[in-house]
């Protein structure tokens, strides 16, 4: 597997990818947010992304590499306050892990988020759990297509992060059912850590911003999220989603 490590610390740098190697990746270094954008055309597996750059803040950069590549992204930086960890994964980073870390955690992450990628983009990853690729919801008002990774409602595309896909996939796999807040934290950013409550608040609320239907994903209170095909009104009469 290539890692690209954007570290600007030259001997921590050097320090991480000499460990790294032992275990059997192979890594390419970047210094800078140039130097890792020029890098980005090797190809590599997953990017470790420091926030501390010298010319570019790295939640710019992230939002960058998402542009240009759909690699997963790891950031691994100092900065542990929640407000960070938030603004790192609606800017579609697959992982956040705090310096100082242990090895052997950094490199099961980056097991978990390499096995994650979709198979259309070429890493041979297994395709998300669910009944089929395609799959129609809300009365096939919402169409939600797993091997290309998108999402339309009413024939329209709906711009979603990489977060935001993976929760949205997850719910949509048994309509109706409802999941536990534990449970969709525990599979969408690999981690038990109670502070990403917040996060999958978050999350929830821009999808139901994106989507623009009322109802569609229904806060079970104390439990968790579902998705409902068309809420009802009382007496048994549809409510019709806006």
């Amino acid at each position: 597997m290539r890692l690209l490590v954007v570290e600007d610390d030259v001997h921590v740098a050097a320090a991480l990818a000499s460990v790294l190697r032992r275990h059997g990746f192979e890594v390419d270094l970047a210094h800078s947010a140039a130097d890792a954008l020029e890098r980005l055309d090797s190809g590599p597996d997953v990017v470790l992304l420091d926030l501390g750059l010298p010319d570019r803040d790295g939640f710019d950069l992230c939002g960058r590499i998402r542009a240009l590549r759909d690699v997963p992204v790891i950031m691994v930086t100092a900065r542990a306050d929640v407000r960070s960890r938030i603004h790192g994964l609606d800017l579609g980073a697959d992982d956040y892990l705090v310096k100082p870390y242990d090895v052997g955690e950094l490199i099961a992450r980056i097991h978990v988020v390499s096995r994650r990628r979709s198979p259309g983009n070429g890493a041979g990853g297994e395709t998300p759990p669910g009944p089929r690729p395609a799959q129609a919801l809300c009365g096939g008002r919402i169409e939600l297509d797993r091997l290309r990774r998108s999402v339309s409602v009413d024939g329209a595309p709906v711009a979603l992060t990489r977060k935001e896909f993976d929760l949205f996939a997850a719910l949509a796999r048994e309509p109706g059912v409802v999941f536990r807040r534990e449970q969709l934290i525990s599979e969408i950013w690999n981690t038990s850590w109670q502070g990403n409550h917040r996060t999958l608040e978050v999350h929830v609320g821009s999808l139901r911003s994106k989507l623009a239907l009322t109802g569609v994903i229904e806060t079970v209170r104390g439990v968790g999220y579902r998705i409902v095909a068309a809420p009802e009104r009382p007496g048994g009469r549809t409510l019709p989603l806006r």
